[in-house]
């Protein structure tokens, strides 16, 4: 076991997070490997005690993926996932070579549903495939965890006797999926319970949890397996995962730091990071935060009520169990506004979570005094959805310069748009169903290509009639999703520049070759 394993007491809670593999199966959530690297480096600078970085076999770019994490991580343990086959182990293997603390997650599954329709294998031969591929990755690193897919809908007598010849074939996390977020609180702690008093040399092993969101209950379900014997929890930043998601790492922080008088454990996590780190995942995925999501949500911490806020205003424990700061979100937001300077507008950067190059600040110092004269007031909110514009405008093929739109009540509505393509400007006048329609049609014009347009969502990001418009676009080609976002005070223009970001995403893809999907516990 590694140092981290080992040096425990009994209440220390490890934190596995794996926003970067079971987060990124999330359709349309894929990163680039840039974006990847910034997360890792984020959670690992937050205490994240394992980053699950990818899947090798899956592709080579999900191989060089956790290769690069491997290299710039400085304190967590890295982990590989790999299926139960000598090719996908040997994979993981050779991604980690470079890490400090590597760790190879192999898994399969074993409830009788999945034995029988998914792997077509007899249980037996399954048990022998769990002996072999804890074994080989034995071969690569002493810090091996393994998986029996579907735990929850597995058989109690065949589970104990999966786990127990894991951990004698070596296994150090033995970590117990609840995969289609079928299980309830009582019955999935007492799944843990049962493990613990059943399986022989189960105090060999570190026990996991890994809890799908499929009916709500991914973060219960967690909690309870540690309130009797888990000692890691697998979780993403904003329960991004597949499907409804997984359990929310900043739910699971806060719900031990708050509750601790119940739950008495302990996390590595530096709670006051995760706002930042939320801010970035969502930022880097194009997935919005819904604004009741617990602890990171943009109404966590508001209070509309009047008996709220009187209560507020008397003492702030009347109506909140935590304070903003414990999260690190600021109490003040009116602070930047057209006077403020670049050496103001690079500390706001830091403090909202962003660390850019020169160029980069530059460039966002010059759209945000483009936005301070238009609007009255510039909120932190308007900065961050500024900044993750200019930060995904600033990469790929097609970028927008320029857009006029007429409409009104007699059509057809136009649209005149310039592109920069691959250095290139190009120039285009569409018609349309409306502003929106035309404005979509000069740039399938310009940019001929065959996605379909699966979502079109706007929002304001702040009050007034001045606000900001944030525009997600979700696009779909050949089965690949991708979702792409703009923000501007002209809805037009932000809507021009969401869909050009969605579709410089399903550029990359399109140039990544990777083999059919590959999906895991």
């Amino acid at each position: 076991m590694s140092q981290s394993q080992t040096d425990q007491s009994a209440n220390r809670v490890l934190i596995f997070d794996t926003t970067l593999r079971d987060g990124e199966q999330s359709p349309g959530a894929s990163m680039t490997l840039e974006e990847k690297l910034q997360v890792a480096e984020l959670l690992d600078e937050m205490g994240v005690d394992v980053i699950e970085a990818g899947f090798p076999i899956a592709s080579n770019g999900d191989f060089e993926s956790v290769q690069e994490v491997a290299r710039v991580v400085k304190n967590a343990v890295v982990c590989g996932l790999a299926r139960a086959g000598e090719k996908d182990i040997d994979r993981a293997g050779e991604a980690l070579r470079d890490a400090k603390q590597g760790r190879i997650h192999t898994f399969i599954s074993t409830s009788p549903v999945h034995m029988k329709h998914k792997l077509q294998m007899e249980p037996e031969d399954v048990l022998d495939a769990v002996i072999s591929s804890v074994t080989r990755a034995r071969n690569w690193t002493d810090n091996v965890e393994w998986s029996p897919e579907d735990a929850t809908r597995t058989e109690h007598d065949y589970l104990c006797a999966c786990v127990e010849a894991a951990i004698k074939a070596g296994a150090t996390t033995i970590n117990i999926p609840d995969t289609v977020g079928y299980s309830v609180p009582e019955e999935y702690g007492a799944l843990i319970a049962m493990l613990k008093e059943r399986v022989p040399n189960i105090d060999k092993a570190v026990i996991s949890t890994h809890c799908h969101n499929d009916l709500g209950l991914a973060v219960a379900n967690s909690l309870a397996g540690v309130a009797n014997g888990a000692r890691q929890i697998e979780c993403t930043i904003n329960g991004i995962g597949e499907r409804a998601g997984n359990a929310a790492l900043e739910e699971i922080v806060m719900a031990l730091k708050v509750r601790g008088d119940a739950m008495p454990f302990d996390t590595g996590i530096d709670s006051e990071m995760i706002a930042r780190a939320s801010k970035l995942v969502s930022s880097v995925t194009a997935f919005p935060v819904q604004y009741n999501k617990a602890i990171v949500g943009q109404n966590a911490f508001a209070h509309e009520s009047g008996i709220h806020q009187d209560g507020m205003l008397k003492n702030t424990q009347t109506y909140e169990i935590m304070t903003p700061e414990s999260v690190g979100i600021s109490k003040s937001s009116l602070v930047m506004g057209k006077h403020s300077g670049r050496h103001a507008f690079r500390k706001k950067l830091e403090e909202l979570g962003y660390d850019l190059g020169q160029n980069a600040v530059e460039d966002a110092f010059r759209r945000f005094k483009d936005l301070a004269d238009k609007k009255k007031h510039v909120f932190d909110d308007d900065i961050v959805a500024l900044v993750d514009d200019e930060m995904a405008a600033g990469e790929g093929v097609l970028k927008v310069v320029a857009l006029k739109i007429v409409c009104g009540t007699e059509g057809p509505q136009e649209a005149t748009l310039t592109l920069d393509i691959s250095g290139e400007e190009k120039t285009v006048v569409a018609t349309g169903d409306g502003p929106v329609d035309a404005t979509f049609n000069a740039i399938g014009e310009l940019f001929p290509h065959e996605a379909h347009l699966q979502l079109y969502q706007v929002h304001a990001v702040t009050e007034g009639t001045d606000a900001q418009a944030e525009v997600s676009v979700r696009l779909e080609e050949d089965g690949k999703t991708v979702t792409g976002r703009g923000a501007e005070t002209d809805t037009l223009v932000a809507s021009a520049r969401a869909y050009v970001s969605a579709l410089n995403k399903l550029i990359v893809k399109r140039r990544k070759s990777a083999p059919e999907a590959l999906q895991a516990s």
